[in-house]
C-alpha cells in the first residue's frame, strides 16, 4: 500500500481504489446506522479532506438515523472543517440523519427526487434503578430540546411547531420537506449541483 492510499481513510466494505476515487472527488458516503465506528469514519474523512484543500466537499447522505451523540458529531464536524460542504439525501433521511442534513446551510442542502425525510423525537431505552432511569429520562427531554432547536433554527420553522411535529414521526416528501425549510433544492443529476 503506497503512502497515498495510507491517508485515505478506511471506508469499510468499499474497496480501496473505489474509496481512493471518493477521496480525489472529494465525496464523503454517510449510508446505514449512525453509530460511533461511522462518525469516527466520517470525521476521519472530513478532517482529510479539509487538511488536502479548501475546495467544496460533497456529501450523499442515506440514512435511518441512530446514536444521537454519533449524529451529533457529524453534525458538528461538518461546521467544523472549512471547505464548503454541500449535501445530498438520498433515499431516506431521518431521524439522527435529518440532523446530520441540517448542518449546512440551507442553500447546501440537496435532495434526489425519491428521498424521504422523517424527524421525530429521540428514543430511549433506560433499564436499572429507578434513580437511574429518571437520571436517563431529564437527559433525553434535554436532547429533545436541544434537536427541535436546531431543526427550528436551521428550517425557520416556530419551535412549538416543531415540537408538535417531533413528537411521532413525521414523514415529508422532498417538496414537502423543502416547503418545510429542511431542503434547500431537489435535484436531478450532477449537473444541478
Amino acid at each position: 500500500m503506497s503512502a497515498k492510499e495510507d491517508a485515505i481513510p478506511s471506508l469499510g466494505v468499499i474497496q480501496p481504489r473505489i474509496a481512493e476515487r471518493l477521496f480525489e472527488a472529494r465525496t464523503v458516503l454517510i449510508h446505514g446506522e449512525i453509530t460511533s465506528k461511522l462518525a469516527q469514519e466520517v470525521t476521519a474523512q472530513l478532517l482529510a479532506l479539509s487538511a488536502e484543500s479548501e475546495a467544496p466537499i460533497t456529501v450523499f447522505l442515506h440514512s435511518e438515523g441512530g446514536h444521537v451523540e454519533a449524529g451529533d458529531s457529524i453534525h458538528d464536524i461538518l461546521r467544523f472543517v472549512k471547505p464548503r460542504v454541500r449535501i445530498v439525501g438520498t433515499g431516506w433521511v431521518a431521524s439522527a440523519g435529518v440532523h446530520i442534513y441540517l448542518a449546512v446551510p440551507r442553500e447546501d442542502r440537496f435532495a434526489l427526487p425519491n428521498t424521504r425525510f422523517m424527524i421525530h423525537q429521540p428514543m430511549g431505552g433506560a433499564q436499572g434503578r429507578a434513580s437511574d432511569i429518571h437520571i436517563e429520562a431529564e437527559e433525553l427531554l434535554r436532547a429533545r430540546a436541544r434537536l427541535n432547536q436546531c431543526i427550528a433554527d436551521a428550517t425557520g420553522q416556530p419551535i412549538e411547531k416543531v415540537a408538535e411535529d417531533t413528537d411521532r414521526n413525521f414523514w415529508m416528501s422532498p417538496e414537502e420537506a423543502q416547503a418545510y425549510g429542511i431542503v434547500g433544492k431537489i435535484i436531478r443529476s450532477a449537473s444541478d449541483l
